[in-house]
């Protein structure tokens, strides 16, 4: 008490150098946010560098061309006019040109296959001297080709720009799109552009915008809300002021360590925001009735008598809360590590400076604690009546609230392996022109992004009449899948000879004939369609594939697995299926292993810091059933409504487990220290209810006002996320009044 008491002391004596101290490291903070702070969603945050998959992307890209390609669709009367070629040729030198574009490809870089005097040369595919009908005639030679380059009425054109693999050009990305966007607009006014780089940069510029939003509407609320939760308005200042200091110290710290906001990070400020405020909620709300009970006491005597009592509560709060989070450093993913761990970092300054900065408010302050109460008030709402109420019903139906509580748990824990897991790539991005110019281009050409297949031989090389009879029939059984388009290889160029120049396929042809044809293929080919590896060991299959869910990508990659098999040897040949598609596949095991790791450490440790601080086994597990119910709940309510775990929802159960906890243990603090008191589990818990439930409804009030703010986002992945929170913190309290109370009245002694 004397050490409690000598802190205070010195923390009001040097008050004026803490505030100077503080007001200088917030000034370096906001600096360094306003000029650093900056949004990266790219590939690598989601994957380790030395991640397998990650490095065989990567390895990929290297080998057989990035799949960082823009797909850009011009509108046009007829796309066979000569100026429009012209035009596209005029575009392609301007694109080519920028240091990061790998190459261009589009219907005035195409050429086909002509067999003369022994050999393949290749000719462009369109030629002014060719009539239209005649053009038509040859594309329609070419299908899987040409329907990537024009579409089937003419009245489109594509283009593509195939930029430098995946390390080279992420950290420039966003300006990258940009210029661009200016060059393709020195040539067409009416275009729609989509493909992953564009993707990427509108989900860069909305998480900033929304990460800006969310802020200051969560400042907004607050404030709305203390006016009311607050027994005085002379709190307010340093309420706001507990809840600001943390924030801006942290992104100060996030961005002098070179880090950015993405997706899930972006969510932090508001969080902690919520986080501050609830723990400033509870000491206030302390401050205020030991100043009504103890009138006697001095300044530094209430003040060090308040924190006394908070200071036990509100650190295990923050301790569940913060295993809660660092629980996602074990997830796979990089974004979720960063997200703990900066969330942490968060939450150890909150509860720090929340006390700093109300024993420096609280200083200043003189108050008639009995006359003072809320700027604004609901006359007609009584918070001591309803305690009183909540009180005699969980003491009557206690055995009929157990009951039912129980088996909406049982039924909840039922629920969890009927929630699927699944991320849809477009609830990632809100709607707009990025989400609009995706749809038209998908509905015309049918997909936005590649996959790369590489079929190797481990003997012989690909050129062979069997091996590339074997392929023949490997294409035509992915030219019957739905979710894939136009496959192309060594096989369409194979098929267009054999229709122009059949005699060069003939039987008695000799083996090395056609090799060295076939070779002379991945000669002279278009270097955007990768057909062969330099030793010609591997041969290539590009195929097109709309923005699916990872469910559907599982279906797809699963199905050119079957497909392979049964068209090869797998004891002769390899099949490795590349791009970024694959990646983003995996993100369901990783969500699954991050629930999975993640829920277990939080509860596990959880579980010990409640045994530590309730001392008592029966009880802490009686304690811990009801911290159970919200996370049942939750998933009573994703599978009824179809909500399924995806990266944004990924973290939300071991968050959901440290933030039911919170309330909980404000109330079973009270509750054990009343042992003192004697009476039966039913006073004990009753004066408990008395004194923590004006914070427990305020401290939920504003969690919940935090997280139904981050469900006003335009990306219905974190709009999912916040209204999930939202529900299960509003569930943590319903079971912490009526759960809880009522177990421990009926079985605890």
């Amino acid at each position: 008490m004397n050490k409690l008491q000598n802190t205070i002391t010195f923390i009001i004596k040097f008050r004026i150098a803490i505030i100077a101290i503080l007001a200088i490291l917030m000034g370096l903070s906001g600096y360094q946010t306003l000029n650093k702070l900056n949004v990266d969603n790219s590939l690598s945050i989601w994957f380790l560098e030395d991640n397998p998959n990650y490095r065989a992307y990567i390895n990929y890209q290297e080998e057989f061309g990035s799949d960082e390609i823009f797909v850009t669709m011009f509108p046009v009367e007829n796309a066979l006019e000569e100026t429009q070629i012209n035009r596209l040729k005029d575009l392609h030198a301007s694109i080519d040109s920028l240091w990061y574009v790998k190459t261009s490809f589009s219907l005035a870089k195409a050429k086909y296959p002509i067999y003369a005097n022994d050999k393949i040369n290749f000719d462009e595919l369109y030629t002014s001297k060719r009539s239209e009908r005649g053009l038509k005639n040859l594309f329609s030679k070419l299908p899987n080709i040409t329907e990537q380059l024009v579409t089937e009425d003419y009245k489109n054109l594509f283009f593509y720009i195939q930029l430098k693999p995946t390390p080279t050009i992420e950290i420039k990305r966003e300006v990258i799109a940009s210029e661009i966007r200016t060059v393709i607009e020195n040539y067409y006014e009416d275009y729609y552009i989509t493909g992953a780089p564009v993707l990427n940069e509108a989900y860069s510029k909305g998480i900033y915008k929304e990460s800006t939003v969310f802020g200051v509407l969560t400042v907004l609320i607050i404030t709305i809300m203390l006016l009311f939760l607050l027994p005085s308005k002379r709190y307010l200042i340093v309420s706001l002021l507990s809840v600001a200091v943390p924030i801006v110290l942290l992104l100060g710290i996030i961005t002098s360590l070179g880090f950015a906001l993405n997706m899930i990070s972006m969510l932090i400020p508001t969080i902690l925001m919520v986080y501050s405020v609830s723990d400033a909620v509870h000491i206030i709300n302390i401050y205020h009735k030991e100043g009504i009970t103890n009138s006697e006491l001095s300044k530094i005597e209430l003040l060090t008598s308040a924190i006394k009592k908070s200071f036990t509560p509100c650190f295990y709060t923050t301790l569940t809360t913060f295993v809660g989070y660092f629980a996602l450093y074990i997830s796979p993913l990089p974004a979720f590590k960063n997200m703990g761990v900066f969330t942490c970092i968060g939450l150890v300054l909150s509860f720090l400076l929340v006390y700093v900065v109300t024993i420096i408010g609280f200083s200043f302050m003189t108050m008639n604690f009995k006359v003072s109460k809320p700027i604004l008030n609901l006359k007609a709402y009584s918070q001591s009546k309803t305690i009183d109420w909540l009180n005699a019903f969980t003491s009557r139906y206690k055995n009929s609230i157990i009951v039912v509580s129980t088996l909406i748990l049982v039924y909840g824990l039922y629920s969890v392996f009927n929630v699927k897991i699944d991320t849809n790539s477009l609830d990632l991005l809100a709607e707009g022109k990025a989400k609009d110019d995706l749809r038209w281009v998908e509905s015309k050409l049918n997909s936005s992004s590649r996959l790369q297949l590489n079929i190797t031989s481990k003997h012989s090389n690909m050129l062979e009449r069997d091996v590339l009879k074997q392929l023949e029939q490997f294409q035509n059984k992915l030219n019957t899948n739905q979710l894939m388009t136009s496959p192309v290889s060594v096989v369409n160029v194979k098929s267009f000879l054999e229709q122009r120049s059949p005699i060069l396929f003939q039987s008695n042809v000799s083996k090395e004939k056609i090799t060295t044809t076939i070779s002379e293929i991945s000669d002279n080919g278009d270097e955007f369609f990768k057909l062969f590896s330099d030793d010609f060991k591997t041969a290539g299959i590009t195929l097109g594939v709309k923005e699916l869910k990872t469910s559907e990508l599982e279906e797809v990659l699963s199905a050119i697995e079957t497909d392979f098999k049964s068209s090869f040897n797998t004891e002769d040949y390899e099949l490795k299926i590349n791009g970024f598609s694959v990646v983003f596949s995996q993100l369901n095991n990783f969500i699954l292993e991050t629930q999975f790791k993640s829920f277990f450490a939080a509860f596990f440790v959880a579980f010990l810091c409640l045994w530590v601080f309730i001392k008592n086994f029966k009880t802490t597990v009686l304690v811990l059933i009801p911290n159970i119910m919200p996370l049942a709940i939750l998933a009573i309510f994703m599978s009824l409504l179809d909500i399924p775990l995806d990266v944004s929802t990924a973290m939300i159960t071991p968050i959901m487990l440290g933030i039911a906890m919170d309330d909980t243990i404000h109330l079973v603090y009270k509750y054990r220290k009343s042992k003192t008191v004697v009476g039966s589990p039913e006073t004990r818990m009753d004066n408990a209810m008395r004194y923590t439930g004006s914070a427990l409804f305020s401290t939920t009030i504003a969690l919940v006002g935090g997280f139904l703010i981050i469900s006003t986002s335009a990306v219905p992945s974190v709009r999912d996320f916040g209204l999930l929170c939202a529900v299960t913190v509003a569930i943590a309290l319903i079971t912490d009044i009526f759960y809880l109370p009522a177990l421990l009245k009926r079985f605890d002694s």
